[in-house]
């Protein structure tokens, strides 16, 4: 990395940092924007769950029919829905589920914000006496905290769905069977990580998506680009994010 390069990334790091910290002060001082939160929290869910919902799908299809022929081989094919329950539960279903949120949510937030800012409604609204960053930024920054966990639930429950009829192709299983064969490895030590990542999913795409649009510059040039960035950046931070994860969850053991 070059070093102009490494000194940006350091000052955005930071005002990102500053950015958060301004974010957990507000989140608690009153007024609470209570139907606003709401407003967003139905439109982050309404809006995410069709793709959310098809990418679910196919994760669990595609995982199921790749995996099949390697356990096939060793003779093992009886233990598909197990093994690949545990990784869609695991690590798969959170993860792409945030990519495709980040994508999602974090280029609606930057455009939105970076639109209402150089159209100066932001200043505006200071004018006329109305906190913009509480009614703003916290509310969409914790209805996706809020909502990302959620459709991680939902994700999950359709990818092994996907995986019921991805085993099904090459042999016949019933329901109830393939449902008994999944709960022999998956316990809930397997589903409350992938929960607990899903909300500092949600925070993350949030207040990336949030900042970039608060500082958008260059009028309607920049609103395209606060949005850009707002995806790459969440997507980086994602991993980040779950790549802290797996270090945490192995030095406590949890398995």
């Amino acid at each position: 990395m070059k070093p102009v390069a490494l000194k940006t990334f350091i000052y955005e790091a930071a005002d990102i940092y500053l950015f958060a910290i301004r974010f957990f002060r507000e989140v608690f001082r009153p007024r609470y924007e209570i139907s606003e939160l709401l407003k967003q929290c139905y439109y982050i869910g309404n809006t995410s769950l069709p793709l959310v919902t098809v990418t679910a799908l196919i994760m669990g299809l595609v995982i199921t029919i790749q995996s099949h022929p390697a356990m096939e081989a060793f003779g093992t094919e009886s233990w598909l829905p197990s093994v690949v329950s545990v990784s869609l539960v695991r690590e798969i279903v959170p993860v792409i589920t945030a990519l495709t949120c980040a994508g999602k949510i974090g280029s609606s937030m930057g455009a939105e914000l970076g639109s209402m800012k150089v159209t100066e409604q932001i200043d505006s609204m200071e004018v006329s006496g109305t906190n913009p960053f509480k009614y703003l930024v916290v509310t969409r920054v914790l209805a996706a905290t809020l909502m990302l966990p959620l459709l991680i639930i939902l994700s999950d429950t359709i990818s092994l769905y996907g995986a019921y009829i991805g085993v099904n192709i090459n042999q016949i299983i019933s329901f109830h069977l393939f449902a008994n064969q999944v709960f022999i490895k998956l316990s809930f030590g397997d589903v409350l990580p992938s929960i607990i990542k899903g909300f500092f999913f949600g925070f993350a795409i949030g207040i990336i998506g949030c900042y970039k649009g608060w500082n958008t510059t260059d009028g309607t040039a920049g609103v395209g680009k606060s949005a850009n960035s707002a995806v790459v950046i969440s997507i980086f931070a994602v991993f980040i994010i779950d790549l802290l994860a797996a270090q945490i969850a192995d030095i406590l053991h949890i398995t």
